[in-house]
């Protein structure tokens, strides 16, 4: 069977991967994240395949956790692009989406303030997000932030409550959930990884999506974990509104909000006056991680 669809860029993280069940696991240079590395990757590795042997002409893979370095592109059909590290634009985090037509998210988690496994948005430091009333999870970003460029979420995988919240914020989207609540080692990963990829390989075909575009304007509250104290201090470091332990934004563009969630996630306005610089650094750290993470590969 053949597809419409020539062009795929596939975005994956860890935590819905079959590689994480614990913290550590998706912890940076820890022995656990070594072998969830690995099973992320064979996770990938089998989308990938599937998608080329369905007619798919280009797949982009970015690599989307912490440092954007845990992937192993040696593992991966060569014919795929593997884009590791983080790009300053023109999409936030990812860059370029270039000619992709549909995108992948693999081994996702749930939204900050959900019970999804390992829930968060963006980071931990989030206990609760909120957008216009309802919990925001990462693929409501990542999924809005390439709409403008004709790209259609096509796919999602990761723990139930992740699948759920995907397919109440898009719709038509398919999903393949994940369950961690057996445990590691009772956990059939063979056949899981094969139910993966036949479930790519069906939304390939059937999704019945268009690009995702929410309409603004976005009024956001986020929660610190860290409290009142720390929202004062972010707020007045980027002249955010604030009540109390929160952090109240108003955007009239997606985008808009995205950046100034990354504000408050990552950066301080010296690193954003030198952007470029500050990214190279951080990539620059992921490349020694990365490094690391085969060195110990090779020893076991």
């Amino acid at each position: 069977m053949t597809t419409m669809v020539d062009s795929v860029l596939i975005i994956a993280d860890i935590e819905g991967s079959s590689g994480c069940w614990s913290y550590r696991a998706s912890a940076f240079k820890t022995h656990e994240w070594v072998a969830a590395c690995v099973d992320m990757t064979r996770d990938v590795a089998a989308v990938v395949h599937v998608l080329l042997d369905n007619g798919v002409q280009r797949v982009i893979v970015k690599d989307f956790h912490r440092t954007g370095f845990n992937l192993l592109p040696e593992m991966i059909d060569s014919r795929a692009r593997v884009v590791q590290g983080y790009k300053v634009g023109p999409v936030p985090g990812i860059g370029d989406p270039g000619s992709a037509e549909a995108v992948i998210f693999l081994g996702m988690h749930a939204a900050s303030g959900s019970n999804g496994f390992m829930a968060h948005t963006l980071t931990s430091r989030i206990r609760g997000l909120e957008v216009n009333g309802e919990l925001l999870p990462e693929v409501y970003l990542f999924a809005g932030s390439v709409a403008p460029y004709g790209v259609r979420p096509i796919f999602f995988s990761g723990c139930p409550v992740a699948c759920d919240q995907a397919r109440d914020t898009i719709s038509g989207i398919h999903t393949y959930s994940i369950d961690k609540s057996v445990g590691r080692q009772e956990f059939a990963v063979e056949p899981w990884r094969q139910g993966l990829a036949r479930a790519a390989t069906s939304a390939l075909h059937d999704a019945q999506t268009v690009p995702f575009e929410p309409p603004g304007p976005f009024h956001t509250k986020v929660t610190l974990r860290e409290g009142e104290l720390a929202a004062q201090k972010l707020a007045s470091r980027w002249g955010f509104h604030r009540q109390g332990a929160d952090i109240v934004l108003h955007n009239a563009r997606l985008v808009d909000l995205y950046l100034d969630l990354i504000r408050i996630c990552y950066l301080i306005p010296m690193a954003e006056r030198v952007l470029p610089l500050a990214v190279a650094a951080f990539n620059l750290r992921g490349r020694v991680g990365l490094a690391w993470l085969r060195r110990q590969i090779k020893k076991r």
